[in-house]
C-alpha cells in the first residue's frame, strides 16, 4: 500500500502521564499527519502532486472528524469523485495509525480518528505548558483604537471600537506578537471650538463640580447647545433670503468657531486657557469610562501634539511635488491616478485637517515604536480617509508606509435607529454600561443565583455579568458587519450570550471545587483500553482547537472567531455534562479522565473569554 506515514513523536513525556503505547499528539500534528497521508495517496494513486491539503471539520450530520474534498482532483485523476474518495480513504486508513475508518459522501471523504488518538489529543492538551500562548513571532504590532473627540462623551459606537481594539490586542498577544496599544485623542479642531464657544456664551462658569455632571458629559452638553443655536441662526438667515448653503456658511456661530480655531493655532492665551480647562474635564471623564470598560493603553497621543508635525510633512510634500497649492492657499493631493480623488491636506487659512494630524501621528508612532504593523481601528465611514492616508505615506516614501491596516468595522444601531451626536440623541456609553449592570442585577436576583454572596461579591458579579453581556454581544458579530444591539437579548442566560458562557464556567468551577473537597485525583495513566464517549471526543476536539482559533482570529483580526469558539465550547460542555456522569461516575479511571477534561475546559473558556475582555466568575 505504499510508505507508512511516520507518527509524530516527542523526546519528553509529561510527568503527570505515563504514556506506554502512544504518544501525546496535538491537533495540529494530527492534521499535519493526515494531510501528509492524503498528499502521499494523491501522488501514489493518481500521480497528483498537491501543494496544499485542506481539511475541514466534518458536518455534524455525518460520521467523522475531518473531511477532505476531492472534487478539485476529478479531472487530473480521470474518475468520478466518489471513486477518488473511496480509493483515497482506503489508502489513508491503511497507512495512518490515527485513522480508524472513513466514509464517502459523493466527493467528500470523511475520516474518523481512532479511540487511542482521542486519548492522545486529551493528553497533549493537559500536558501542554503553553496551552494558551503561541510561540513568539518577533514582530511588533501597534494597535490604535478608541480615538475619541474631546467635545462629547463616549457613545455606543465607541464601545464597539474600544472592545474591538482591546480584544484584537489580546488576541495578537496570544498569537505571539509584541503589541502596543495606543489611543489618538482628537483634542483640537473646529468641533472642539464649537463646544468651547457655546460654553463661553452660555456656560456661566458651570463646572463638573458645581453641576454634578461628569466632565465629558458637561462639555458634550455645550456641543449640543452650539448645534441648537447654529440651526436657529441658519433659519433666521434663510428667512432673510439666504440659500441653505449660504446660511450655513454665514451663520455667526460658525464664523466665531472658525475664528476661535485660528486663534487657538496662533496660541491665543485666553483661548488656550479655556481649551485646557475644558479638555481636563473631558479627560477625567474618559478615564472613568475606560476603567468601567476594562480597556487600557500603552500610550495616548493627542492631535494637539501631532498637527504641527503633520504641517511639516505637508511642507515636505510640497517641496517634493507630492502636494500642490491652489490659488486660495489651500494645499491638496491629486490621487485620481490611484482611482481616488483630490484631497485637502491644509486649509486656505493654514489650519490643519484630520489627515494632516494623522500624517504627523503616523510619524510619531514610528519614531516611538518602529512597529512592523500599524492597525487603525476606526469605523467604516472612514474607509476613504485611510485609503488616502496610506497612499500619501507611500508617496512621501516613508519607512512606515508599509504594514498599515485599517480595521474597518460597521456601525452599531439600536431598535430606535441611528445615533446623532450633534442632536444629543446618542446612546451614551456610561448610561448603557450602567443599565447593563443594573439589568444583570435584576436578572440574577430573579434567578436567585447569589445565595451566600456578600454585598461586595454581589456587586462585583453584577458588574462582570453586565459588562460581559455587553462586550460579548458587540464582539460576536464579524467586525465588518453593521449590527443591531439588543440590550435585553444580550443579557439572557441562555443562548449565544456572555452570561451563558459565564454561567457555564461557574458550573465548571463548582464541579472542580466539589471534586477537590472529595479529594478526587485528576491524575491518570494513558492505557490502550481507554476509550472516550462521543460527547467526550467532541469536547476534546474543541479544547484542542484553541491555538488554531487564535491563529485564525489573529489573521482575520476578528474577535468574532473567538466568540463563536467559546460559545461552541460552552455549549458542548453542557452537552457533555448532561450526558455523562462526572463526580458520580463509578469507574475511577473514567471519573479522573472526565474531571481532568472538565478542568481543562474551564481553563480554556476562561482564557478565551479574557481574549474578549470578558471576566468569568468563579461562582454564580
Amino acid at each position: 500500500m505504499g510508505t507508512k506515514v511516520a507518527m509524530f513523536t516527542r523526546n519528553w513525556l509529561p510527568l503527570r502521564f505515563q504514556i506506554n503505547t502512544h504518544f501525546d499528539l496535538s491537533m495540529l500534528q494530527i492534521q499535519d499527519s493526515i494531510s501528509a497521508s492524503i498528499r502521499l495517496g494523491l501522488s501514489q494513486l493518481f500521480s497528483i502532486e498537491a501543494e496544499e491539503i485542506i481539511l475541514q471539520e466534518t458536518k455534524k450530520e455525518f460520521e467523522g472528524t475531518f473531511t477532505f474534498v476531492v472534487f478539485p482532483y476529478t479531472k487530473q485523476a480521470g474518475m468520478a469523485p466518489p471513486m477518488i474518495a473511496q480509493k483515497l480513504g482506503e489508502f489513508v486508513q491503511g497507512n495512518n495509525d490515527l485513522v480508524l475508518s472513513f466514509q464517502v459522501v459523493q466527493g467528500f471523504l470523511n475520516l474518523t480518528l481512532t479511540a487511542q488518538t482521542w486519548v492522545s489529543i486529551l493528553a497533549d492538551s493537559l500536558a501542554d505548558s503553553d496551552a494558551f500562548q503561541l510561540s513568539p513571532k518577533k514582530e511588533k504590532v501597534l494597535i490604535e483604537y478608541s480615538s475619541p473627540n474631546t467635545n462629547k462623551p463616549l457613545h455606543l459606537g465607541h464601545l464597539r471600537n474600544n472592545f474591538l481594539g482591546f480584544s484584537v490586542a489580546q488576541i495578537m498577544k496570544a498569537a505571539g506578537y509584541e503589541v502596543i496599544k495606543t489611543n489618538l485623542v482628537n483634542d483640537r479642531g473646529i468641533h472642539i471650538c464649537k463646544s468651547m464657544l457655546a460654553y463661553q456664551l452660555f456656560g456661566e462658569s458651570e463646572t463638573p463640580e458645581s453641576s454634578g455632571i461628569k466632565g465629558d458629559h458637561l462639555v458634550g452638553k455645550y456641543y449640543v447647545a452650539f448645534d441648537k443655536a447654529y440651526k436657529a441662526e441658519i433659519e433666521t438667515l434663510k428667512q432673510s433670503g439666504r440659500t441653505e448653503d449660504q446660511a450655513k456658511a454665514e451663520a455667526p456661530m460658525l464664523l466665531k468657531a472658525q475664528a476661535m480655531l485660528l486663534a487657538w493655532e496662533q496660541q491665543d492665551p485666553e483661548v488656550l486657557a479655556l481649551w485646557e480647562r475644558m479638555n481636563s474635564w473631558v479627560f477625567a471623564g474618559f478615564e472613568k469610562s475606560y476603567a468601567q470598560m476594562g480597556v487600557d493603553f500603552d500610550k495616548i497621543y493627542r492631535e494637539s501634539n501631532t498637527y504641527l508635525l503633520g504641517k511639516k510633512l505637508v511642507d515636505e510634500g510640497l517641496s517634493q511635488g507630492v502636494f500642490y497649492q491652489k490659488p486660495d492657499g489651500s494645499v491638496w493631493i491629486n490621487l485620481e491616478a490611484e482611482g481616488l480623488d483630490e484631497k485637502l491636506v491644509l486649509r486656505k487659512d493654514g489650519t490643519s485637517v484630520y489627515i494632516t494630524q494623522d500624517m504627523g501621528t503616523a510619524q510619531l508612532k514610528y519614531e516611538d515604536f518602529g512597529a512592523n504593523q500599524s492597525i487603525y481601528v476606526v469605523g467604516n465611514e472612514q474607509d476613504y480617509h485611510f485609503e488616502v492616508l496610506f497612499h500619501i505615506l507611500k508617496k512621501l516614501n516613508k519607512p512606515y508606509s508599509t504594514g498599515n491596516f485599517h480595521l474597518s468595522y460597521g456601525m452599531v444601531d439600536l431598535p430606535s435607529g441611528k445615533m446623532k451626536s450633534r442632536e444629543g440623541t446618542v446612546v451614551d456609553a456610561d448610561d448603557l454600561m450602567a443599565e447593563m449592570v443594573q439589568t444583570a442585577k435584576e436578572r440574577t436576583m430573579e434567578l436567585g443565583k447569589i445565595d451566600g454572596f456578600s454585598e461586595e461579591e454581589s456587586n462585583t458579579l453584577f458588574n462582570h455579568l453586565g459588562m460581559g453581556a455587553l462586550k460579548y454581544f458587540l464582539l460576536k458579530v464579524d467586525p465588518k458587519k453593521r449590527m443591531l444591539f439588543n440590550p435585553a437579548e444580550s443579557i439572557d442566560f441562555q443562548g449565544n450570550t456572555g452570561p451563558f458562557i459565564q454561567y457555564t464556567y461557574a458550573r465548571i468551577k463548582s464541579i472542580v471545587r466539589k471534586a477537590s473537597e472529595m479529594n478526587i485525583s485528576t491524575s491518570w495513566t494513558v492505557e490502550p483500553s481507554i476509550t472516550l464517549a462521543s460527547a467526550e471526543q467532541e469536547l476534546v476536539y474543541l479544547v484542542a482547537q484553541y491555538k488554531l482559533k487564535i491563529e485564525e482570529a489573529a489573521a482575520q483580526m476578528a474577535p468574532s472567531v473567538i466568540a463563536q469558539y467559546v460559545y461552541d465550547l460552552a455549549k458542548q460542555f453542557n452537552k457533555f455534562y448532561n450526558e455523562l456522569s462526572i463526580i458520580n461516575e463509578e469507574d475511577a479511571l473514567k471519573q479522573k479522565i472526565r474531571l481532568s477534561l472538565v478542568e481543562m475546559t474551564g481553563k480554556t473558556i476562561q482564557q478565551a473569554a479574557l481574549l474578549l475582555g470578558v471576566i468569568v466568575p468563579e461562582r454564580m
